[in-house]
């Protein structure tokens, strides 16, 4: 302790290179605290982001492809299936629950989710925690349409406020169902996952927008790539052209009226999310899907395309990490540097030390007491520095990418990389602490000023 205090005056009387040797350390302290939570933070929200479902079941492709398209609205589907496929699994015993999934329009670069009301029913994010609804009701009618969080923030959105889907997935586009408007009837609870960029609307509202319909309130079949819509080969479409216009209305009016319970169900959907009465059966049943000879069908556990992605994710993360360390070992290098400096200026304060009954430890304990407190001071401005910018930078982060970033206290493995810090700050004191003993009592006394 009294090492520490000599250390501690010691300090004191350097001032201006000490706050200069403790903002560079504190900087690259904050750094790697702030990318080892956006890591963590990261990794959280991709596992959070669907919990609770046994299969993901799509066209024939990739685990992670399946992941993206499906659950993180990413990139677009392939091929899709049929509605007939899906209901022949959604009857299995072993099947507890399904939801169909139906994408490919989008409202101002969000993405158009048609799905059934067993999606707020069923689906779960987090530790399986269902999706809420904190304004309004799910969707009843052909033309309602429950938003996400984000997009009724964002866009400022209302119960009520109508809305159109446009065509595409794209983030602009030029053709719309402006024919065919959608009424907001509620608003979701924030998620911190794809949950919260989505317009859910019905299956039939989605099919509902494609009767009749060529981008301009015509039908053209040709042009539509549409989950529910098959295009068909030309004689299906010149047998279009023979529909009499009254009678295409008609039944598009019975359609929307309720009159043909059938003639809303959509032909394909995109994908769909399966729970079981037991996970174990999940295995045979993804086995059983993935050689099905009705149509190329592909069958991904989250948790293990979770993982995929996250190895491949990861190697970014993996690089800013690295980077990091190698700012806080700059830095260390830094108050090395400064530390050796001031030996020259001290040697006759070390010298006098000697003179008066100190021994060569307790020299040696003043100079690595000194890296001691430097860095310590460095991990509790840069842990400052890390809450200020998390404080600054959460609302940007949140909005730009749904990224929620947590003020919670240091996890194990940010503390883990303090003490590695704090360690090799410490050593790094023993170089000039060494160099001091080396040096004579002589030697100090004979320095010329």
């Amino acid at each position: 302790m009294m090492a520490l205090g000599l250390s501690w005056k010691s300090i004191r009387h350097r001032g201006f290179t000490v706050m200069l040797t403790v903002i560079s350390l504190s900087l690259g302290v904050a750094l790697l605290l702030g990318v080892e939570r956006m890591r963590s933070e990261a990794r959280e929200g991709f596992t959070n982001t669907i919990s609770g479902t046994d299969l993901i079941v799509g066209a024939r492709t990739g685990d992670v492809s399946l992941l993206l398209s499906s659950v993180f609205r990413i990139g677009n589907a392939t091929q899709n299936i049929s509605w007939e496929t899906y209901e022949k699994i959604a009857k299995n015993p072993q099947v507890a629950w399904t939801i169909p999934l139906s994408l490919g329009d989008s409202h101002k670069g969000y993405r158009v989710l048609g799905t059934t009301g067993d999606y707020f029913d069923h689906y779960r994010y987090g530790d399986k925690q269902s999706i809420e609804i904190v304004s309004g009701n799910k969707f009843e009618d052909t033309y309602d349409a429950v938003l996400g969080a984000e997009v009724a923030r964002k866009l400022g959105y209302g119960l009520g406020d109508k809305i159109v889907l446009a065509h595409g997935a794209g983030e602009v586009s030029f053709v719309e169902h402006a024919d065919k408007p959608f009424r907001v009837t509620g608003i979701l609870k924030p998620t911190g996952t794809p949950v919260d960029r989505a317009v859910h609307v019905s299956l039939e509202g989605i099919e509902a927008v494609h009767l009749d319909w060529d981008g301009s309130g015509g039908h053209d079949p040709s042009t539509c790539n549409h989950p529910g819509h098959d295009h068909g080969d030309h004689d299906h479409g010149h047998h279009e052209e023979e529909v009499g216009g009254m009678d295409r209305l008609a039944a598009i009016e019975s359609a929307l009226a309720g009159d043909d319970e059938h003639s809303l169900e959509p032909e394909q959907i995109t994908a769909f999310l399966v729970g079981m009465h037991s996970r174990p059966d999940a295995v045979f049943l993804q086995r059983s899907i993935n050689t099905y000879e009705g149509e190329a069908l592909s069958a991904v556990m989250p948790g293990v395309a979770l993982q995929e992605l996250w190895q491949v994710v990861g190697v970014v993360e993996k690089t800013l990490l690295v980077i990091s360390l190698f700012v806080v070992g700059v830095s260390l290098a830094g108050m090395l540097s400064a530390l050796l400096a001031s030996l020259n200026e001290r040697r006759r304060e070390m010298a006098i030390l000697r003179s008066v009954g100190a021994r060569p430890i307790h020299v040696v304990a003043l100079i690595v007491g000194e890296a001691f407190l430097l860095t310590v001071a460095s991990i509790i401005v840069g842990i400052g520095l890390l809450y200020g910018l998390l404080l600054l930078a959460r609302p940007m982060v949140l909005e730009k990418t749904g990224l929620q970033l947590g003020l919670g206290m240091l996890s194990g493995r940010e503390l883990l990389l303090m003490g590695l810090v704090l360690a090799v700050g410490v050593v790094v004191g023993f170089i000039p602490a060494w160099r001091c003993y080396r040096r004579s009592l002589s030697d100090g006394l004979t320095v010329k000023v």
